[in-house]
Formats: C-alpha cells, structure tokens, sequence
C-alpha cells in the first residue's frame, strides 16, 4: 500500500517491527522504517492521515491502546482509517501466522475488530467516528481526532 500511495504522489511511510515486511516494502519502492508502531516514530502529531489495512487494528492485541496511540501521531484536523472485519464484534486472543508451505511462527496477541466495536473503541480513543463503506468485501472506516456528544464505554 505504502508503495501504491508514493505511486500517485502522496507522501508515505511504511513501519513495521518485522525485518521481512521493511525488505517487501524497500523492494518495491516505498519507504519504511523497521520500528515497533509503540516506538517513537517519525513527525509524531503531524500526520495528515494515518493507515491501518490488513487487520492492523489488531497489533498487540489490545486495539484501544492503538487506537490512543495512533491518536498521538495525527495533528488535530488528521484522519485515521481503519480496515476492520465485516461482523464479530470485538476478538482479542493470540495467533500465528503460518507460510504457504504451512509453517507456523510464534504465538504472538491480536485482536480483530468489526465496525461496531470500532465505534465504541474509538470513542472511547478520542476520536469522531465519521463513514463506513465497504469495498471489494473489504470493510473500513473513518476516525477523527475528538470526541462524539454521547461517549460509549469501549466495553
């Protein structure tokens, strides 16, 4: 995605704790820092829009501390969009991944999140939910920093 984005001129930035995934992304042309997204990053409270695609919502496993993490890093007028799954609720547990060949990695937290809990959890952030659509069966939507009049517990 990072790599699409600098395609059409937008400025990007790819971070990812994993070695593999920065290699993917500088073998494509696009720029990435090997970073924890906890870590200090890079023009922190200045972000226009910030991503998080692929069931990314779902680092560490506790999507509120994202959620408020990934707060900090946006200006006051930023976006933060978010791919979430189409139905589920809230899930957080641990996972693995496993290769094309089948073998699996270490255990490591994770969460998924459908709109719904997005809403709740986002608020409970310190964000404005704004639209969802959904697009080629993927599901997303728009948060912004602030807060809705009515604020929901994020449990």
């Amino acid at each position: 995605m990072v790599a699409h984005l600098v395609a059409h001129g937008l400025p990007a930035l790819g971070a990812d704790s994993s070695a593999t995934a920065i290699r993917l992304c500088h073998d494509r042309g696009a720029p990435a820092i090997q970073r924890d997204v906890f870590a200090a990053l890079p023009g922190e409270g200045d972000w226009d829009t910030a991503l998080l695609a692929d069931g990314n919502i779902g680092i560490g496993g506790d999507p509120l501390r994202l959620l408020r993490r990934t707060r900090g890093l946006l200006r006051p007028a930023g976006r933060l969009l978010v791919e979430t799954e189409p139905d589920g609720g809230l899930w957080r547990g641990q996972a693995r991944l496993r290769d094309h060949q089948g073998s699996t990695g270490s255990w490591f937290p994770w969460a998924t999140v459908d709109p719904e809990a997005l809403r709740r959890l986002a608020s409970a952030a310190g964000f404005r939910v704004g639209a969802s659509w959904a697009r080629h069966d993927r599901w997303f939507t728009e948060v912004r920093p602030g807060t809705d009049r009515g604020r929901v517990s994020p449990h």
